[in-house]
């Protein structure tokens, strides 16, 4: 077992002998601590013919162990005010809470239980299955939710994990039972794969001890890696419709893949989307279609870190007949960005803001450990924090005009799901 002392933040890193990655950081401002353990277990690594596997694992992960039963795991959190919260993404599954300092040895034990012993009763499984379909029909009714999934999937593929529906379908749902979820427990959550940060009113030290009793004994091969496919620049535009009349408004998503996280031209992606559809009340997005023009209830830009080219999306919520309309506008900003980059005022007032909003991001136990997780999963170094503000300020007005090139509206994918018929089709 090594420790690793790191700049920044400071936080101690530990590399356990059979595998695990323990990141302990001292915040003794408050007598809490946030404990955010995460393993490979995301959509990336579920079976292509299960979508939803890893959804179902993080919504029943926690209903049981071992030696624990579901009633005995929620008479400890509740005991102690602690709410542990499950969560799948395209990369992780994550157990995250937080809980008082004096409570910290038993809560870390009872999160590596979970992580560790989950039993998946029948009961239960049956009970999330169930919730998890009604979920999907609440879904195919959304046309936000509509709008996104159908890009993500013309984006990447449906069989591509940055394409398929983080909840699987109402098929495949059913398909899967207990020993689904066991065998991919088995092969996906292993030592291997364990990210744990603990971050709080502990010592790293100790934090780092009382990790290592809980985890050293814990034996699993690392689970198997499947290179993603590659992602291709579609050689023209994509437009499709999703008609649902009965609603009251449409939800435009419009996206390109761009960038991959580890890419250095990340960052002067991220700071276009923020000019394009983040900074102030949305950016140039915001300013034209929704102050300026009034067109839209909503309209914003989100640029993902991922493995493969990142998606970023733009998404505009509009009355149906204002569709057109609204598309036009996304059209002619990105016209405008690729044409012309941005100034230099806007480029010094938003690197201002990303670097000033950083203490804000870490203010909290919580946010220093997704950072910290963040970090670790790119390996983006733990001096992250400390390195990200030159990065950010070092982004120049060429490096965003290359960036903007990424965005060609002649390429662009865009979905539409509303009260709304695709005239432009039919003309």
């Amino acid at each position: 077992m090594s420790a690793e002392p790191a700049a920044g933040l400071s936080p101690v890193r530990r590399n356990l002998a059979n595998g695990p990655v323990v990141i302990a950081k001292a915040a003794m401002t408050i007598p809490s601590v946030t404990i955010n353990a995460a393993c490979r277990a995301g959509l990336m690594h579920e079976p292509s013919e299960t979508p939803g596997l890893a959804h179902l694992l993080a919504q029943t992960i926690d209903l049981g162990t071992t030696g624990r039963s579901t009633e005995a795991i929620a008479d400890t959190l509740d005991g102690r005010g602690v709410s542990l919260s499950a969560s799948v993404g395209r990369h992780d599954l994550t157990l995250t809470c937080t809980c008082l300092a004096e409570d910290f040895d038993e809560i870390l034990d009872l999160v590596v239980d979970v992580l560790r012993r989950p039993s998946f009763p029948d009961e239960e499984v049956r009970r999330r299955r169930a919730e998890i379909v009604t979920a999907l029909g609440q879904d195919a009714d959304n046309t936000a939710v509509q709008s996104v999934e159908r890009l993500l999937e013309l984006l990447y593929g449906p069989g591509h994990p940055y394409g398929r529906r983080v909840k699987g379908s109402i098929e495949s749902i059913e398909r899967i039972d207990r020993n689904a979820l066991s065998a991919f427990h088995r092969r996906a959550v292993t030592p291997p794969g364990l990210s744990l940060v603990i971050v709080g009113a502990v010592d790293p030290e100790r934090a780092g001890d009382r990790a290592a009793e809980l985890l050293e004994d814990w034996r699993g091969a690392a689970a198997p890696e499947s290179p993603l496919p590659p992602t291709s620049v579609p050689p023209g535009r994509r437009r499709v419709v999703r008609p649902m009349m009965n609603k009251s408004q449409a939800d435009i998503a419009y996206g390109f893949a761009t960038v991959r996280r580890p890419d250095p031209a990340f960052y002067a992606c991220h700071v276009m989307n923020t000019i394009l559809g983040q900074f102030g009340l949305g950016g140039r997005l915001g300013d034209n279609i929704r102050e300026r023009q009034g067109m839209a209830y909503y309209v914003y830009s989100t640029l993902d870190a991922a493995f493969v080219e990142a998606p970023l999306i733009i998404r505009a919520g509009v009355d149906g007949a204002n569709v057109d309309r609204a598309i036009e506008a996304v059209d002619e900003e990105l016209s405008a960005i690729r044409r012309t980059g941005v100034t230099a005022e806007e480029l010094k007032d938003t690197t201002r803001y990303l670097v000033g909003a950083m203490p804000r991001l870490l203010e909290t136990n919580a946010g220093i450990a997704t950072f910290l997780q963040a970090a670790q999963t790119f390996g983006l170094g733990l001096d992250h924090d400390r390195r990200l503000p030159g990065l950010i300020q070092a982004v120049t007005l060429e490096a965003i005009h290359d960036a903007a090139e990424r965005l060609d509206p002649a390429r662009a994918t865009v979905v539409v799901a509303g009260p709304y018929e695709d005239r432009v089709a039919a003309s």
